[in-house]
């Protein structure tokens, strides 16, 4: 019987036999079938052995069979072999025979990579509770008191980098591998091979600390460090084959379980991956509670202890000698806070910290990265609750910081002393004098140095200096307009909310809600004026000079002006403008309201004021009309509101705000 003669009749019958036919079972039909395996068998035999022996020979390779991926195979080995002896003859007859070229395994870590991503995304993180259950450590009743006593919150060292759900403190279970971690029970080993036999599997390290290859046997990994994990299984493979290099990587690790206990914000059982250390737990599990202590965290193993954590160490040394990996059935536990002080003032990080046995004033400051560029060098205040020592706080100077002891609740203070206001002859001043002088520019004067000396640096003023409209803005007089301008601003806004704004004849209700909702308008544009911090220098219009005995102030800044040869009228005119003047034929104000058209019937002639170069203003209650004009004026002329609501105070003061420009000491010079 021939191949060709098999195939169609009997694959057909088999093709048949799941339809249950009805053909009697004989003697004959039973022959023909096996002999139809028969045949099968033989033809995969002679197949398999023609393609082994058309290879190229190598002396002394040899093949490396490699049993099944996991040990849950390994464990039904026995069933797949009867399933398919020759498959296992034809290795055990490539295990025998020199002179052959390796046989290629297939790749079993390929096969196994999906599985091992999808265990990856199943594997818990260090919470078995949902993230969003975490808590934040409340304040402790010290921590309380330093806010009440310092006007601010100050938190406990270390309590910032809890934040409830907010991260994840469990080291990656596909982080590199330390050398010194040892190899534990449920970890999976990658092993690669080259040379005389090639391929790779994954193994599962089993209960007993093992793993289990074909033709080598059971090899003991449990407790073998990382970074002799490739030797030992080197040496175990080298006892069977020859002439091969071995690769190794360590790619899932086992959970294990622990405990974190005491006083802990969220207190209770962890799953972790096995590089977990005791840091990461504790952080995990929100750290330390209110009354919880950063400094004495005891990692319990077996009932004994084994490492006292100072969490302080890791923190501001950056040392995690005693930061031990965690192993299963681990236990943390925090005890009750060590005695508490607080650090504030000038220096790097202001917080609560907590003691661990005598330490000194020295000791404190470096728990809070030392004394910054501002502070006081030479002492310190320390408040005490001790209600038997002195009252009130003690100087502590620098000399004493190593040998004087802190005491719980002790509140050490570090002044400052590099943002002190000194004194005018003791400041260094640096002026910018801008315009008609000789040498513009930013000069450096000494301490206590008067207006004048400024002007010679300079060079002196020049032919079209108008020494009347000079302006000096000073950072002081800016700072003091600013807050006189925002009380003021404040008056009129309670005014404007008690106010009915109608006037006294009465009007309608629409019309109210019309003047209320135009008045928060303006003050709202008010708010947003800044004060430009101009000091009025009382001059006279043909002065020479700048008033005497005007001391410089560090960031002054002076601007000397051309002469102007106009002067300008706005607001309730007929055209508003700017008219050329003629000093030599001079006039007063009121021409040059009637070169503009004269004034509106909605002017309110009554306050009309005038702004000369200088700064000043001048009233119509101080007859401004009949003044004679000078370089530089600007007549304003308002519109008349109603007089009797506050409506009309608020119109005045942002027009002139916003049509000139002016400064807050104008605005105050108007009211």
């Amino acid at each position: 019987m021939t191949e060709s003669q098999t195939p169609g009749p009997r694959r057909q019958e088999q093709n048949r036999a799941p339809q249950m036919s009805a053909e009697p079972f004989t003697i004959s039909r039973f022959l023909d079938i096996y002999e139809t395996s028969m045949l099968r068998s033989i033809l995969t035999v002679s197949a398999s052995f023609l393609a082994l022996v058309a290879q190229p020979t190598q002396l002394n390779a040899q093949t490396f069979p490699v049993s099944s991926s996991t040990d849950e195979e390994r464990s039904s080995r026995d069933d797949r072999q009867s399933d398919g002896r020759q498959d296992t003859q034809d290795e055990s007859d490539s295990e025998q025979t020199d002179g052959v070229e390796p046989t290629r395994i297939i790749d079993e870590a390929s096969r196994n990579r999906t599985q091992s991503r999808e265990n990856s995304e199943k594997s818990k993180s260090l919470f078995d509770r949902d993230p969003a259950d975490t808590r934040k450590a409340e304040p402790n009743e010290f921590e309380t008191y330093v806010t009440r006593m310092l006007g601010r919150p100050l938190q406990r060292f270390g309590a910032d980098l809890v934040l409830p759900g907010g991260r994840d403190f469990e080291r990656s279970a596909d982080a590199t591998i330390p050398p010194d971690y040892r190899i534990n029970v449920g970890d999976t080993i990658s092993i690669s091979l080259t040379g005389s036999a090639e391929g790779s599997v994954e193994r599962t390290v089993d209960n007993n600390g093992r793993i289990f290859l074909s033709s080598v046997g059971e090899i003991t990994l449990a407790g073998v460090r990382q970074g002799d994990l490739k030797a030992v299984l080197t040496r175990a493979i080298g006892t069977q084959f020859r002439n091969f290099r071995v690769g190794v990587r360590t790619t899932g690790l086992r959970g294990v379980r622990v405990f974190v206990t005491g006083y802990a914000v969220n207190p209770g059982a962890f799953s972790v991956n096995s590089l977990t250390t005791a840091f990461n737990a504790i952080l995990q599990a929100g750290g330390p509670a209110a009354g919880g202590s950063w400094r004495n965290a005891k990692l319990v193993r077996d009932g004994v202890e084994i490492a006292d954590i100072d969490l302080y160490d890791i923190l501001i040394n950056g040392n995690r000698a005693n930061d031990v990996t965690l192993e299963n059935e681990d236990v943390i536990v925090i005890p009750p806070a060590a005695p508490q002080i607080a650090v504030a003032g000038s220096v790097r990080r202001e917080a609560i910290f907590e003691l661990r046995g005598s330490e000194t004033i020295e000791d404190a400051l470096r728990y809070a990265g030392g004394k910054d560029e501002l502070a006081e060098i030479g002492r310190v205040m320390i408040y005490s609750t001790d209600m038997t020592g002195p009252a009130g706080p003690r100087e502590i100077l620098a000399t004493e910081f190593g040998s004087t002891v802190v005491r719980a609740g002790d509140v050490i203070q570090v002044l400052a002393e590099g943002n002190l206001m000194r004194p005018t002859d003791r400041q260094s001043v640096v002026v910018r004098v801008e315009g008609e002088v000789v040498n513009p520019g930013n000069y450096y004067v000494e301490p206590n140095k008067p207006l004048e000396d400024l002007i010679k640096l300079a060079g002196g003023y020049s032919q079209r200096a108008f020494v009347y409209g000079a302006g000096l803005t000073r950072q002081t007089v800016m700072v003091q307009q600013k807050r006189s301008f925002e009380e003021a601003l404040d008056l009129f806004e309670i005014a404007l909310a008690s106010s009915p704004l109608q006037s006294a004849n009465g009007i309608d209700q629409r019309r109210s809600e019309v003047q209320l909702l135009a008045a928060k308008a303006t003050l709202a544009k008010l708010r947003e004026a800044k004060p430009d911090g101009r000091l009025v220098l009382e001059t006279k219009p043909d002065s020479q000079s700048l008033p005497r005995g005007i001391m410089l102030e560090n960031g002054d800044r002076l601007v000397i002006p051309p002469r102007p040869t106009s002067i300008g009228v706005f607001g309730a005119v007929y055209r508003p403008a700017s008219f050329q003047i003629d000093e030599t034929n001079p006039r007063k104000i009121r021409d040059y309201v009637e070169l503009a058209g004269g004034t509106l019937q909605a002017a309110n002639r009554g306050h009309i004021f005038v702004v000369r170069a200088n700064g000043s203003v001048l009233t119509r209650a101080q007859g401004a009309f009949n003044q004679k004009a000078l370089p530089g004026d600007v007549v304003f002329v308002p519109i008349r509101t109603q007089s009797s609501d506050i409506f009309t105070k608020i119109t005045q003061i942002s027009s002139i705000v916003f049509q000139l420009g002016l400064a807050a000491a104008t605005v105050a010079a108007i009211n």
